[in-house]
């Protein structure tokens, strides 16, 4: 009976000592151990991740300064606001001798970024030797009424402008024609009138005079052989006054006291045309142009009709004083 206690206790101690081996008494520091690692892979990813942000971050800042190159860029080629030029930049380049291609192109010069961010200038516009601003224009030209189907009537025209900006110019016409009477006929009035006996509307244009406002919008040049010809494109609009006479023996009322009241009138008339100019010189230059008047002229006391008379002119323009270099 001892013995077989002794046995049950020996069995008893070495299951104790068989459970206390297998128990894992180090799983706690491996536990600890294994967050340490999580939390460092943790860390490292996070710093993974601000890295990517400084590199987007970078990578926005090129994106931003190539933007601002190409507003850089596009801002000397089509000229920024506050490269505008004005009337009174116009006037001081000329004063002090600066007349190279001040009007016309803001931008005389196109820059274009290579690969190194260097710039490389582009002439674009070769120097201007012809400038209008601040100067006079006289202009004698001798003209005729192209569109008068009884009449042939020519005319001496003087005018007399000023240039307020290259662009702008403010100008006043004379115009005299004198009145030849059965001299001026037509072949057409000639046997209306003497054939047929029939009276047309004769009512010549004698003098006129105007004030006009006058632009140039196209300048160019043109090569004719080894020479460079100037040339420049304008438009005008304007108001006048006609003075006209009645052919009272072409109109068979020579003796009607209501033609003789209205023989001679002064009417109030538009004016408006365009031409040519082609450069010469720095003061002389040829001048074509086509004018239309327009007009309401009373008949016989009775009878109002509108008349218009368009007048083709050539000529010369002489511009003064000479230009500053």
């Amino acid at each position: 009976m001892k013995l077989l206690s002794l046995a049950l206790l020996s069995l008893t101690i070495l299951t104790a000592s068989a459970a206390q081996a297998a128990d894992p008494v180090p799983a706690p520091q491996a536990s600890q151990a294994s967050q340490d690692g999580l939390v460092q892979s943790g860390d490292e990813e996070s710093g993974d991740d601000a890295g990517d942000e400084e590199s987007g971050d970078d990578a926005g800042g090129d994106d931003a300064g190539e933007e601002d190159s190409l507003d850089d860029v596009l801002d000397d080629i089509l000229g920024s606001q506050d490269r505008q030029q004005t009337v009174q930049e116009e006037r001081d380049a000329v004063e002090s001798g600066d007349t190279d291609d001040v009007v016309g192109a803001n931008a005389e010069e196109v820059l274009l970024p290579d690969q190194a961010r260097k710039k490389r200038i582009i002439k674009t516009i070769q120097k201007k030797n012809f400038l209008k601003l601040g100067r006079f224009e006289a202009n004698p030209a001798v003209a005729f009424v192209t569109n008068d189907p009884f009449l042939n009537r020519y005319i001496g025209n003087v005018g007399l402008g000023y240039h307020a900006t290259e662009i702008f110019e403010i100008e006043a016409n004379v115009g005299f024609s004198p009145n030849l009477h059965d001299g001026d006929w037509k072949p057409l009035t000639t046997q209306l009138v003497d054939n047929n006996h029939v009276s047309p509307d004769l009512s010549p244009l004698v003098f006129f005079g105007s004030g006009s406002f006058v632009f140039s919008p196209i300048y160019g040049k043109v090569a004719v052989g080894h020479r460079i010809i100037n040339f420049d494109i304008f438009g005008g609009f304007g108001m006048g006054f006609v003075l006209t006479q009645d052919d009272l023996e072409a109109l068979q009322q020579e003796e009607d006291e209501y033609a003789i009241a209205t023989a001679n009138q002064i009417h109030p008339t538009t004016n408006f045309g365009g031409g040519l100019r082609v450069i010469l010189g720095e003061s002389l230059a040829l001048r074509m142009e086509g004018r239309s008047l327009v007009y309401i002229e009373t008949v016989s006391s009775t009878t109002l009709e509108m008349k218009n008379n368009f007048i083709l002119q050539f000529g010369a323009s002489l511009f003064f004083p000479n230009m500053k270099h």
